[in-house]
């Protein structure tokens, strides 16, 4: 730190020298590091899990203060507690999330920046394609019984399996001409004793055939105890044969180590989380980029006697092949899916390594995954298969998802789910927000997303918000007959005033033209060219003289919702107020039956005055309208009559025709029997609807 100074610098370290870093930033040395612009995070998913362990110091920016962080990993780990019968039961609560950083928690690890899928970089070719070879191993001596029994932690079942995959292993590697192999072991003791009795197995099987295998191999291991020169050393003879090599391993190659491309993995003990066989299997997938090199991952089941291809389906023998599948259908979903797409069914003449999935299009790359058995197998049986063992599990953990939002929505009308929301101990918040992110990267399929939307699933937060407000502003609109809110309006504890005021400005909607629509649907008027405080007095207005006939009064002094809308309505009829107003607010105007005061009257009259009790009155607003539209009907044979026409009667009277016939059928549910027999005898075919 005292080197460094104020000048650029850029510091590597390793997860295990943040120590070093904090004091560093703490000025422990004298001088105090200044904050980064960026810290980059590789291999990232090894400081998720517990936030109290040392390396997840990383994220925190009082240790390690930094403008951005970015975080890079092959293998992201979400962590969460699976629903425990004593939680479910209320017996002890879960433990708290903020205990573990969850590579799915935006809060810790931010949003998703870029992300490239092991399918995508295969069909890239940055990466090789891969395959799944499956050694189908019948053994009468180690038996699936034997191997999950009570002694199958016995050295001599351990033992009679480990020689019955060195034989497999070699045979594989021949059949398939593999040159590389990278075993991966759970114990230390195997990965020794794998390495150890290879070479004489390898020596029997080329004294009885020497043309399939060859007489000489290499063979070694390495584990996690070995000293770093004897690890350097070992990776640089594998590195420097030519000849049929295979390296045992346990727990020391996984990744962070650099080794020499190899053509195949093999998980001999297949008991790792799914981020372990991708570790595992990313050993064989380096190539030069375009090499169009072919990876193996080989699997070993043990059969029963007698077992054959038919009895996939009720045998438990193919339980390491489900682990694994599943294991990478976590990382790369769309290639074991493809696994699940019948092809036509094999000819026993053919060779076993046939290509599953959905073959290439003329003059395109192929990118099928190869699942590979020792037996022919017919692909329809293989496809139906892998659905019901691998991608099933999860169509009905979707299912069950599914089925509580359902019963959800039933209750409480809306999928409107918060995040932290459980039904019984099922994370039903969470998984809703699972599943808009799967749709929002493009990673859900037609059909669930038609479920989820007949449910009435809104999938951006930004879109389930709006209808959150939309819903308030609907509130408000039943009790002030407007959406021009005053900016301070709240309505559901939602300040509903401020978020229509923000929509309102230009451009606001421009990317959402269906959420102009929806407030357009609630309130034509919800966003007037005119100012929002014209429009709150107008709605007031036009609700107060609702199923008024003729030009009705509302003197001074008439208030609504604390407006004056008297004195606003003898202003707006003020000559030269009414000149000002738009073409539009006057129609709004007139369709209520305001008309402006006469010069000579609005210079004398300080307000309009009620028509004196006895006086006589002129004929009324309906009377004028019903003889404008008779008279229209004589003339043109129709009472079809287009919104801007004016029809004039025979002392002169102008009748805005077109406007009071839509104000009329609008008010039609307050008309008498005597004016709907009225109208409907003028021919209006809504005025005789029962």
């Amino acid at each position: 730190a005292m080197w460094h100074g104020s000048g650029p610098v850029l510091i590597f370290g390793t997860y295990a020298s943040l120590g070093v870093l904090e004091e560093a930033f703490a000025g422990a040395y004298g001088q105090q590091l200044a904050p980064l612009d960026l810290v980059v995070v590789d291999e990232a998913h090894r400081t998720s899990g517990s936030m109290g362990k040392a390396w997840a110091a990383v994220h925190d920016q009082a240790v390690i203060p930094t403008d951005r962080r970015l975080y890079m990993t092959a293998t992201p780990r979400i962590w969460q507690e699976q629903p425990a019968y004593e939680v479910a039961e209320g017996v002890r609560e879960a433990l708290p999330a903020e205990l573990a950083a969850s590579m799915d928690d935006e809060a810790v690890f931010g949003p998703v920046l870029y992300k490239l899928s092991l399918a995508s970089a295969v069909s890239r070719r940055l990466l090789a394609r891969y395959q799944v070879i499956v050694l189908e191993l019948t053994d009468p001596v180690v038996s699936p019984e034997r191997l999950r029994g009570e002694e199958r932690h016995s050295e001599k079942v351990r033992g009679q399996r480990l020689g019955a995959l060195q034989a497999a292993l070699l045979h594989a590697m021949a059949t398939h001409g593999l040159q590389t192999c990278i075993t991966f072991h759970h114990r230390t003791m195997e990965a020794q004793a794998f390495a150890a009795g290879l070479k004489a197995v390898a020596a029997k099987q080329h004294a009885d055939r020497p043309g399939t295998y060859p007489g000489r191999l290499w063979a070694d291991w390495l584990c996690g105890e070995h000293p770093a020169e004897q690890r350097r050393e070992v990776l640089r003879r594998f590195g420097a044969t030519a000849r049929r090599a295979v390296l045992s391993n346990c727990r020391v190659l996984g990744e962070g180590v650099d080794i020499r491309a190899v053509d195949s993995v093999a998980l001999l003990d297949p008991k790792g989380a799914p981020h372990d066989i991708v570790q595992a299997i990313g050993r064989a997938l380096r190539q030069k980029p375009g090499e169009g090199k072919l990876a193996s991952l080989i699997v070993p089941v043990f059969l029963q006697p007698g077992e054959d291809a038919e009895d996939m389906f009720t045998s438990g023998s193919y339980r390491p092949l489900v682990k694994v599948l599943q294991g990478l259908r976590a990382h790369d979903e769309e290639a074991v899916e493809l696994l699940a797409i019948p092809q036509e069914p094999q000819k026993r003449t053919v060779e076993p390594s046939t290509s599953i999935g959905a073959a290439p299009e003329e003059g395109e790359e192929e990118a099928r995954l190869l699942l590979r058995f020792a037996a022919p197998r017919d692909p329809r049986l293989v496809a139906e298969w892998v659905s019901f063992n691998v991608i099933d599990v999860e169509r009905q953990d979707w299912a069950r998802g599914w089925s509580r939002l359902k019963e959800y929505a039933e209750r409480e009308g809306h999928v409107r789910v918060p995040y932290g929301h459980k039904e019984g101990a099922f994370p039903l918040g969470a998984w809703v927000a699972e599943q808009r992110r799967a749709f929002g990267a493009g990673q859900m399929t037609g059909r669930r997303a038609a479920r989820l939307e007949k449910l009435g699933m809104v999938w951006s937060v930004a879109d389930e918000r709006f209808q959150e407000n939309l819903e308030a502003a609907k509130a408000y609109y039943e009790q002030h007959w407007t959406l021009c809110a005053p900016r301070t309006a709240a309505v559901l504890d939602r300040p509903v005033g401020q978020w229509l005021a923000n929509l309102r400005r230009p451009g606001a909607l421009d990317c959402h033209p269906d959420w102009a629509a929806a407030l357009e649907g609630v309130d034509r008027h919800w966003n007037p060219a005119w100012p929002a405080a014209w429009q709150r007095h107008y709605a007031a207005v036009r609700e107060l003289l609702r199923g008024e006939d003729g030009q009705a009064v509302v003197l001074p002094g008439v208030t609504v919702h604390g407006m004056d809308v008297g004195r606003w309505l003898e202003r707006q009829r003020q000559p030269t107020v009414w000149a000002g107003l738009s073409e539009e607010q006057r129609e709004l105007l007139e369709e209520l039956g305001i008309a402006p005061l006469p010069e000579a009257e609005a210079a004398t009259a300080p307000g309009p005055a009620p028509t004196p009790a006895g006086a006589a009155s002129p004929a009324g607003a309906f009377e004028r309208g019903a003889t404008a539209l008779a008279q229209y009907r004589a003339r043109t044979g129709s009472v079809t009559v287009p919104r801007q026409h004016v029809e004039r009667l025979e002392d002169g009277t102008e009748v805005r025709l077109g406007v009071w016939l839509t104000n009329t059928k609008t008010r039609r549910a307050g008309l008498t029997a005597e004016r709907l027999a009225a109208l409907a005898a003028l021919g209006l075919a809504w005025a005789s609807e029962v």
